[in-house]
């Protein structure tokens, strides 16, 4: 299935149904007075998250919802049925941004959390409700409101304890088919990863993290180039970075050169994104002689003088991973008590993440709207010879009921 984790969909509510204008007609009852029903409501549109949904693909296509109108009023003081709600389904972790104001709507990170996008109109009064002593025979009733339209925008982040970070073919599928049970395509040739996967770690019984393998990143990242742009903004909600370096990479590059030019697209992306601690990770220790190891190891680390926590790996062995995994599963659960212990500390880690939450839907949008200038351009100068991925063209339109 290809992965989406953006869509952009127009919702409307339904309609409220008109209210009657209807009198009491029994024999033997010749004055029965007004008795007219209210109309139903229209249906109003959620967007709840589903644990079984994975990507945003079906709002790719589909992309315009409408709730059913509520139905009319009728005599004998009978109310119109209301119109049922319409509920979109989308993955844990997608943030639902109206697109006119700009704000956040929702932000849905748990099964079974559910948000308002667009309220249904309620229903007309009938004419019941207009009687009164100097007016028996009331004929005045009011329609049904209208149902409420949004543009909208869904965002997916997967939500992770752990992200990976590091150019391609740095042996990040593979370190992660490692240490969880996620199977990422792995190669003995050079490719990078398409989509981002996920894998629950296990450390010990009762302790587990999840972790993030986000395709690789490449110099330009920040400003759009490869894939960067569209996955960098999944680091976003985690809570340790893992960076991931190749000490032998097969197309001869410096891996003091690769990593230094990931922290710098990090850092051009967010600044907020780099406040986060970071893991080295010297991986591919297969591809050196066990003699020259340490040495080419110590090299690299006194080059990028990195002053913190360092391991060194092989994913394909498997030689090293537990090290890190038990690493990392102690600095997560030290901050998960750190917060449940200090309020004042939990509330500061939360206003970070949404500077952080903020910076990279700002990012992501301007390199985004850069990127749409670029293929305008292409257009207009007659270069534009590959396959169009946006969004334009005509929509389908679904009716739920």
């Amino acid at each position: 299935m290809r992965f989406v984790d953006e869509a952009v969909i127009t919702v409307e509510a339904g309609d409220g149904g008109n209210g009657v204008a209807s009198f009491r007609r029994e024999k033997f009852v010749p004055f029965g007075g007004p008795d007219g029903g209210d109309g139903g409501r229209g249906g109003s549109i959620y967007v709840e998250a589903d644990d079984n949904a994975n990507t945003l693909v079906d709002y790719r296509y589909i992309r315009k919802f409408r709730g059913e109108r509520g139905k009319n009023g009728s005599g004998a003081n009978c109310a119109g049925r209301g119109a049922p709600d319409v509920i979109l389904s989308v993955p844990i972790g997608t943030t639902v941004v109206d697109i006119d104001s700009g704000d956040i709507i929702g932000d849905l990170t748990q099964s079974g959390q559910r948000v308002l996008v667009a309220q249904g109109g309620d229903g007309g009064l009938g004419n019941t409700h207009f009687k009164s002593s100097t007016n028996r025979a009331p004929r005045k009733f009011t329609t049904g409101i209208k149902g409420e339209f949004r543009e909208i925008r869904l965002e997916l982040k997967v939500l992770a304890d752990v992200g990976l970070l590091g150019m391609p073919n740095a042996g990040k599928s593979t370190f992660i088919r490692a240490v969880s049970a996620a199977k990422p395509k792995v190669a003995d040739y050079p490719f990078t990863t398409m989509v981002p996967n996920l894998g629950v770690v296990d450390a010990d019984r009762h302790r587990s993290f999840v972790m993030a393998d986000i395709p690789g990143l490449i110099e330009g990242a920040a400003e759009g180039a490869g894939l960067g742009i569209r996955f960098l903004k999944h680091l976003a909600r985690t809570r340790v970075l893992l960076h991931i370096v190749d000490v032998q990479p097969i197309d001869g590059s410096d891996p003091i050169h690769n990593a230094k030019a990931i922290m710098k697209e990090l850092n051009k992306f967010s600044k907020a994104l780099t406040k986060l601690p970071v893991v080295l990770v010297l991986n591919k220790l297969d591809q050196l002689e066990e003699s020259a190891r340490d040495e080419w190891c110590q090299h690299i680390i006194t080059e990028l003088k990195w002053d913190g926590p360092v391991f060194r790996t092989s994913g394909l062995m498997s030689e090293g991973t537990k090290e890190v995994v038990y690493y990392l599963m102690d600095q997560i659960e030290q901050q998960r008590e750190k917060e449940a212990e200090n309020p004042e500390y939990a509330a500061e880690m939360q206003a970070f993440r949404d500077q952080l939450e903020a910076e990279t839907r700002e990012q992501t949008l301007a390199a985004k709207e850069a990127y749409r200038e670029m293929r305008r351009s292409q257009r207009e100068d007659g270069n534009d010879d590959f396959e169009d991925d946006d969004e334009d063209g005509e929509m389908e339109v679904l009716y739920v009921r």
